[in-house]
């Protein structure tokens, strides 16, 4: 099958949705499926460009601007078009939500093809951002369109799915497949990464934005002695968050580290003793940083996000512990239990052994791949 995928950004972007767009590209093409990608140029260029990356065409139309994530791209309908007649798919893979996948529903070319729908997170109609709140009255009537397009709607977890009110009325076309990741490389740990102190190296990785909490892990560690940190990542609280570290008197104990590429970042989880995910609320879906630290056999501690995936990927007690979102008691209470290396141990095997078992990029991919088949047979299928 040729098959284009419709997405927000690629690699060298960073991101959960980006890294499993190209994952999951990178293995079609590994299985013989001619694969393309129609994509945004980051905010400020606006010239398109092409490229093979890894087997995969790259396309990325240039992009004016992203006001609250989302990118502007008046290029993307006309990059479409071309892609369609010059690659000429069987089949479109859109990455929800991003609005630039609607200019589907205006291309003729387009329409005449099976849309597999990706529903990596919900655009929250209760948003603390009034821009999204206002932004998604516009957006909702042409997510629907889509949705009620679509040959089959793949959901990342059953949790998350059953909270969506976005696809209730699509229940008979949702799929659920987990996201996965292949195996690691094997790799030097970097401890140097963590600053000078003793105690439990805690690890923590993704966007400096609000809704991923950091600012409670900064005071839960303010109330936790014998821990430091390594902070992987940036966004618009990367100051805030600085700031906050020097206020509570723990800038010593936390590494800044920003945007770090993956062979240090790999270094970085070969040498943590702990990762935590700390996020507020279901902006995060399902957390493939779990999966890398699960790899990686570390136990983790995140949040019980209700309606979100974080608690499908992690077993509280099993494979790591959940507390209540933005409780800095029950976060800084879970950091004082990982002090125990015994129990550090348990639950980083049984979380290295469930990833193993239900979130492998293999696994994830057949189960795509299957719903490809049905799709372009006329039939929406299901996964395995």
């Amino acid at each position: 099958m040729r098959i284009l995928h419709l997405g927000k950004y690629y690699v060298p972007q960073r991101g959960g949705i980006e890294r499993h767009t190209q994952a999951l590209a990178e293995a079609c093409v590994r299985a013989g499926d001619p694969v393309a990608v129609l994509v945004h140029r980051a905010p400020g260029h606006w010239r398109g460009t092409r490229e093979l990356i890894a087997g995969v065409e790259v396309r990325r139309a240039g992009c004016i601007a992203a006001p609250v994530y989302t990118p502007l791209s008046p290029a993307y309908p006309f990059e479409l078009s071309r892609a369609l007649r010059e690659f000429a798919p069987d089949l479109l893979h859109m990455h929800l939500p991003n609005p630039s996948c609607f200019a589907a529903l205006a291309s003729p070319a387009a329409r005449r093809l099976p849309w597999i729908v990706h529903w990596h997170a919900d655009v929250p109609p209760d948003a603390p951002d009034w821009r999204l709140r206002l932004g998604y009255r516009v957006y909702r009537p042409f997510e629907q369109a889509v949705l009620a397009r679509a040959a089959s709607v793949i959901a990342t977890s059953q949790p998350y799915f059953e909270a969506s009110r976005a696809l209730q009325a699509w229940r008979s076309k949702v799929r659920i497949v987990p996201l996965g990741i292949d195996a690691a490389r094997a790799t030097a740990p970097r401890a140097d990464l963590w600053p000078a102190t003793d105690g439990v190296r805690l690890l923590a990785v993704g966007r400096l934005g609000r809704y991923k909490g950091f600012d409670v892990l900064v005071d839960a560690l303010a109330s936790t002695a014998d821990a430091s940190l390594l902070l992987v990542g940036d966004g618009e609280c990367a100051r805030e968050l600085r700031a906050l570290a020097r206020a509570r008197g723990v800038d010593g104990r936390i590494a800044f580290a920003g945007d770090i590429d993956d062979a240090t970042l790999e270094a970085a989880y070969a040498a943590a003793d702990a990762f935590i995910l700390p996020s507020l609320d279901r902006g995060e879906a399902f957390g493939l940083v779990l999966l890398e630290a699960m790899r990686a056999g570390l136990p983790v501690v995140a949040s019980a996000i209700p309606g979100s995936g974080v608690g499908f990927v992690v077993a509280d007690g099993e494979s790591g512990l959940l507390v209540e979102p933005g409780d800095r008691v029950a976060l800084a209470a879970a950091l004082v239990r990982l002090r125990d290396p015994a129990l550090r141990a348990r639950l980083g095997d049984a979380g290295r052994e469930r990833w193993n078992a239900l979130f492998t990029l293999d696994r994830s991919v057949r189960s795509v791949r299957a719903i490809y088949a049905a799709a372009s047979a006329g039939n929406p299928g299901s996964a395995g």
